[in-house]
């Protein structure tokens, strides 16, 4: 069965950023070649709205078959100002809580970010993590594409 990786709006970014560009397209590879199915919801499909047209370009070709799609619901908003109302972030990275409980309550394997700051970050996850614990749900493992792309022997 696929991974099921919760992919943030910087995954998509880093497709066409000088940083990141090799990796992240390591790991469309994998998306491609049905390895990952990536898990996307109506806060990132909000985010790209404003970003560059390839990006744009980027998210409507990916394969029907590559992805699901999750919008909005209430459980994600309480679970995300949980979240802030226990100090992980503050409240102006509300957007970053909102990728991380969709990611929880949808059961990803993974959610795939390239945010260092408010994601990817050891004491974060372990914020985060504390808090889904706290509240019933399970622990999210939270990496950057780098960490999910397969490497030659």
């Amino acid at each position: 069965m696929r991974q099921r990786i919760y992919t943030d709006t910087s995954v998509f970014g880093g497709y066409f950023d000088d940083e990141f560009e090799e990796s992240t397209k390591l790991f469309f590879e994998r998306i491609k070649n049905k390895e990952i199915k990536i898990i996307y919801s109506s806060v990132t499909e909000q985010e790209i709205e404003t970003a560059p047209e390839k990006v744009k370009q980027l998210v409507r070709n990916l394969p029907v078959d590559s992805y699901e799609f999750y919008e909005l619901t209430d459980d994600a908003i309480e679970l995300a100002t949980a979240y802030v109302n226990e100090n992980v972030v503050g409240k102006t990275s509300f957007d970053d809580c909102l990728h991380i409980a969709l990611a929880t309550i949808h059961k990803a394997d993974y959610l795939a970010s390239w945010n260092f700051k408010h994601i990817v970050n050891a004491n974060r996850i372990r914020g985060y993590n504390s808090v889904n614990l706290k509240l019933g749900y399970n622990t999210i493992d939270i990496r950057s594409p780098r960490e999910l792309i397969n490497y030659e022997d």
